[in-house]
């Protein structure tokens, strides 16, 4: 019975040990190296954190930071990725919500990681891969583990101005995952591009599928998404055969005409996520690769990586939107009664019946062991959408609000219709409007502020009144809050109006300043 994730890549490690598992580029690593590497760092770190706690890892996305994950689970922790690209400020709010007692890093950052992460013992990932295998350290740590042991916290954007972490266990993963490379014919046999940074849990669909299956994962290095001839180059010069990227990241290459350049002939499937697919891009992929399985995927953070899908229809007509589709197998995704017309300030309620009817709007709600642990140490938040479900009242069922509308079209399948608040997804990150708002009203010379996002236009934009410039402001932001949660569109306004509860009205602000036109 495989109960720990660490089984995947042993099994790999045992039965193809001269296989390549990983590269990123610069190293490359067969099954037996990555599972050596990651039982090294694991023996080192057994005396240093205790079972359940957290190991950070700061560094880029590599094979060593791929070694430092599974090192920390061979510990009996779990692992958090500290991004580089973060800001210095949101690097240390996670740590001030994670607690990590120890930080892995190169030898590079190991200055940089020192200073940001000042409560935690820093080590180095090239250290801990000298220290020698503890067998029987490891072996006890393992058998006192659990499937539902936590596996990694990933952070997203929280409404309060502090990042919210989202604990994920090994049986979440080890359930979807497996029905995952199922369901879309991953094998052995592929070569998984890797797009999406490693604190993105569409990466945890990446790291997953290669250990089940024994495929090789190729670490796509951050820089090329900026070069996109460079780009298609690696991955048809690694003769990738699978691609699980961000809605954002493939419009990149199309943006570019990157496919009139080269075609990477060897691609066999494509799985999108994050927002929703522009028609025109996906047209351009299936273009130059009409044979290819192009799978629209749906699902937070909070449910394990995705709960529903769409394996598009190759002469179906998509120019009206692609449905979210089905559920994953051992998931019930499913709509509650949700009043959208509800007064602001009002907490929301839900139906005690699910909503069937085709056309009409419900929110979606999932059940089953992909369910998320929780947010990490954030009870408050646990209560708001990890909430017992509303349609069993005979024993304790945890269910999840995503905050997503939806509704059945007339073939059955669930369509995606919008957020049920101010949190939205851009660029494929899920971003709450609100942080971004207490960013700006926290800089001097700003008043009042709001931020909105235009559908239309795909575009991020946020309005002030103030003294300070808006090239002033786009700096200063930069400090705070990364890159793609700093507006596009910024513009300073003479007034923003309030709701009868002294709520800023977007709705009311946009109209009078012209806002939906802007930008």
């Amino acid at each position: 019975m495989i109960t720990n994730v660490l089984q995947l890549l042993e099994k790999h490690a045992s039965s193809s040990p001269q296989k390549t598992a990983v590269t990123d580029g610069i190293k490359t690593l067969t099954y037996r190296e990555l599972a050596d590497r990651s039982r090294c760092i694991g023996s080192a770190l057994l005396d240093r954190i205790s079972a359940g706690r957290p190991v950070g890892v700061y560094m880029e996305k590599s094979t060593d930071a791929l070694c430092s994950f599974f090192g920390a689970v061979y510990a009996g922790g779990f692992y958090t990725m500290l991004s580089t690209e973060l800001p210095d400020q949101r690097l240390m709010q996670i740590q001030s919500v994670l607690c990590a007692e120890v930080v892995i890093t190169t030898e590079a950052l190991r200055e940089k990681a020192a200073e940001l992460f000042s409560d935690a013992e820093i080590r180095t990932v090239e250290a801990l891969e000298k220290h020698c295998t503890d067998t029987a350290g490891l072996e006890r740590v393992r058998k006192k583990a659990v499937d539902t042991d936590p596996l990694y916290v990933n952070f997203t954007s929280g409404s309060t101005g502090v990042p919210k972490g989202i604990a994920v266990c090994h049986r979440s993963v080890l359930d979807f995952i497996g029905c995952f490379t199922e369901l879309f014919g991953i094998t052995g046999s592929d070569i998984i591009a890797n797009q999406a940074p490693f604190d993105f849990d569409v990466s945890v669909k990446d790291i997953y599928s290669a250990m089940a299956e024994g495929a090789e994962l190729v670490i796509v290095p951050r820089q090329l998404f900026s070069i996109p001839a460079r780009l298609i180059d690696y991955l048809c010069e690694h003769k990738v055969t699978t691609m699980i990227w961000a809605v954002s990241a493939l419009c990149l290459i199309s943006t570019f005409h990157g496919l009139d350049y080269k075609t990477p002939e060897t691609v066999n499937k494509i799985l999108f996520s994050g927002e929703v697919m522009p028609y025109k891009h996906l047209r351009e992929w299936q273009k130059h690769l009409p044979d290819v399985l192009y799978v629209n995927l749906y699902g937070p953070t909070e449910i394990t990586c995705n709960c529903t899908y769409h394996v598009l229809e190759k002469d179906r007509d998509y120019s009206q939107g692609i449905p979210i589709g089905v559920s994953f197998p051992n998931e019930d995704v499913f709509l509650l009664a949700y009043d959208t017309e509800q007064p602001e300030g009002k907490e929301r309620t839900f139906g005690s019946s699910p909503v069937t009817e085709k056309g009409k709007t419900g929110m979606i709600t999932v059940r089953g062991t992909a369910l998320a642990l929780g947010y990490y140490k954030n009870p408050e938040k646990n209560a708001e959408c990890f909430i017992q479900n509303p349609l069993n009242p005979y024993y304790p069922e945890t269910v999840y609000l995503t905050g997503d509308l939806g509704m059945y079209n007339e073939l059955g399948e669930l369509v995606f219709c919008g957020r049920s608040d101010y949190q939205i997804k851009y660029m494929g990150h899920r971003i709450e409007l609100e942080e971004i708002e207490r960013a700006m009203s926290a800089i001097d010379g700003v008043e009042r502020c709001f931020c909105m996002f235009d559908e239309r236009k795909q575009r991020l934009k946020g309005y002030y009144v103030g003294t300070i410039e808006k090239a002033e402001l786009h700096n200063v932001m930069k400090a705070s809050l990364p890159e793609f949660m700093i507006p596009g569109f910024i513009r300073k306004v003479d007034e923003i109006l309030l709701t009868k509860n002294g709520k800023i009205d977007r709705k009311k602000t946009a109209e009078l300043i012209g806002g939906a036109k802007n930008g």
